[in-house]
């Protein structure tokens, strides 16, 4: 989520320790559920009563969330909240999440990219392995569900890490709606701060540094590698419908415009969060406990909701 607060903290207070006992995580057979997801891998690191406290936490706040008995109602589909970088399937979606499901949907959520002995913090492997865990998530979903289909929301690497999996990875024939807020489409030169790194010749160094305890973080910067490859020939897929929300005051994807898909599709619609209010200050972190922000995600993947989102949907529930 806090990207420029992962260059700091992430890299001096983990880096040190990375090259001793930090691996990448495989990418499970069985994709792990969100409480599952947030235990550590190892007793070394908390006892068994932290975790079972941990886990009946996760399930009063998850509130409905991966639920694998649920069956979608008519008209609606499996909704897969995808979370951003250092967060996890479930603190990123305490506010969103039971809302959803309180909607009648069908909600469920992963925690991906996550690394060995590192429990609270995910998305950091790159992302093309986070895609291949979103894949077999998607078709763990479909299996229990008996849909077709699913829709997706994700928020900041949420954004961006789905739609390698919808170009590359088969993702195209089982995803109907994506929608995503605090978008990165085009990645963030972070208030300046990359090009003035570059200039300095720390680029390298400060990726050296990072790369140990977090893959993706330099795959989300302006012009990297995997943005080029990923945008190259058109940044959607036919058939998916977007819905793509950014926010002027975005601290974190800069500028906010990067946040926009480019392509000439009839079904991508990009929308700033300040045209549907222009009272709403909402930054990066604060968009996912914004009500307006809630309301248009609902109202695109919900035909049944009302499709008015303005200031006074922060009244509405």
């Amino acid at each position: 989520m806090l990207f420029s607060k992962t260059l700091s903290i992430a890299a001096i207070a983990l880096a040190t320790i990375a090259s001793t006992f930090v691996e990448a995580s495989p990418i499970p057979a069985e994709p792990v559920d969100a409480v599952s997801a947030y235990i550590p891998v190892s007793d070394r690191i908390y006892t068994a009563e932290q975790i079972e406290e941990h886990e009946q936490l996760m399930k009063r706040a998850f509130n409905g969330a991966n639920d694998w008995n649920c069956k979608p109602k008519a008209g609606q589909r499996p909704v897969i909240l995808v979370h951003g970088l250092i967060g996890n399937g479930w603190d990123n979606w305490l506010y969103m999440s039971p809302r959803l499901a309180a909607k009648g949907f069908c909600v469920f959520s992963l925690t991906y990219g996550r690394y060995q002995n590192i429990p609270l913090f995910a998305g950091l492997d790159k992302m093309e392995n986070s895609a291949a865990e979103l894949s077999a998530f998607v078709d763990k979903v479909l299996s229990a569900t008996g849909a077709t289909k699913v829709d997706l929301v994700g928020h900041s690497q949420g954004s961006l890490m789905p739609r390698y999996y919808l170009k590359f990875l088969g993702g195209q024939a089982k995803v109907a709606k994506f929608t995503a807020f605090g978008a990165i489409a085009y990645g963030t030169n972070l208030n300046g701060l990359y090009p003035f790194l570059n200039s300095l010749g720390l680029y390298d160094p400060i990726k050296k540094l990072v790369d140990p305890v977090c893959l993706s973080c330099f795959q989300l910067l302006e012009g990297s590698d995997f943005l080029t490859k990923l945008n190259a020939g058109g940044d959607t897929v036919p058939g998916v419908e977007y819905k793509f929300i950014v926010s002027k005051f975005d601290e974190v994807v800069t500028p906010y415009t990067n946040g926009k898909l480019r392509d000439n599709n009839p079904l991508v619609r990009n929308v700033v969060l300040q045209d549907l209010c222009s009272l709403d200050l909402s930054g990066h972190v604060l968009q996912m406990l914004d009500p307006i922000v809630f309301n248009s995600v609902n109202a695109f993947i919900n035909p049944k909701a009302s499709q008015t989102v303005n200031c006074l949907s922060a009244l509405t529930k």
